[in-house]
């Protein structure tokens, strides 16, 4: 299973204004384990125009540091080849997809839809788990002790790493508590298998008589509490009847 965690940053909220994405970032992750850096995708934009204040001092990327960078239309296919056939998992997904689309869009390169296999808004899941209260990247990292000490202003790969721990911790079950899985053979069970224990030998179940002691102190607590109910207790009840002699 391969998923691409994604998020960008943007000149600005509304892609209806003209803003333009200015930063990319899609970290890989298979069978829920993170690829190596070398399998992530991270690349700044020239967006051809200037941030909107408000969104300048959210990501601090300078139209002066963005002016020799590449444009989308030179990494759209780099991008494309990177999501094709993958599950993107983004937290506010209308949001990104839609700026994607547009930058697509203008290439004439259809939509972000076409080349993946689905799309996974992890807002949308924080607010069925926790209605009512905040679900943005702070607020998840701090109710899943995500460290995000590091995170002093938003940038797109950051916020990719942070996303990926807080996924995985919404995802996770009760199988967590457990080794990670390998497959059964006939050296052990499933249960054993799956728990990484190695097979021991089992001979027959023990059983342990009581001893007469601890029969007589059996029978003494049943008496107090054929008292204590003015009768016979329940556990009295259920007991055998002695067979009558012959």
């Amino acid at each position: 299973m391969r998923q691409i965690i994604l998020d960008t940053e943007t000149t600005g909220l509304r892609v209806e204004d003209g803003n333009r994405i200015l930063e990319i970032a899609a970290v890989e992750m298979v069978n829920r384990k993170l690829s190596p850096p070398d399998r992530h995708l991270h690349r700044y934009i020239n967006p051809g125009r200037d941030s909107e204040e408000g969104a300048l001092n959210v990501h601090g990327l300078t139209t002066s540091f963005l002016a020799d960078k590449p444009k989308f239309a030179d990494i759209a296919q780099e991008f494309i080849e990177f999501v094709r056939d993958a599950e993107l998992i983004i937290h506010n997904a209308p949001f990104d997809v839609g700026f994607l689309n547009m930058e697509l869009g203008k290439l004439g390169l259809g939509k972000i839809t076409d080349y993946v296999s689905g799309i996974i808004d992890t807002l949308k899941e924080a607010k069925e788990l926790f209605p009512g209260k905040r679900n943005n990247l702070d607020a998840l990292c701090d109710r899943y002790e995500v460290d995000r000490s590091a995170r002093t202003l938003h940038g797109a790969l950051i916020d990719c790493e942070l996303l990926s721990e807080v996924y995985l911790c919404m995802t996770r079950g009760q199988d967590s508590l457990l080794m990670d899985f390998v497959a059964a053979d006939d050296t052990g069970s499933a249960h054993e298998a799956a728990l990484g224990l190695a097979k021991v030998a089992r001979g027959p179940l023990r059983v342990r008589a009581a001893t007469a002691a601890e029969l007589a102190e059996h029978a003494a607590y049943l008496d107090g509490l054929d008292k204590a109910v003015k009768g016979s207790c329940l556990w009295r009840t259920l007991e055998p009847k002695p067979e009558a002699a012959a």
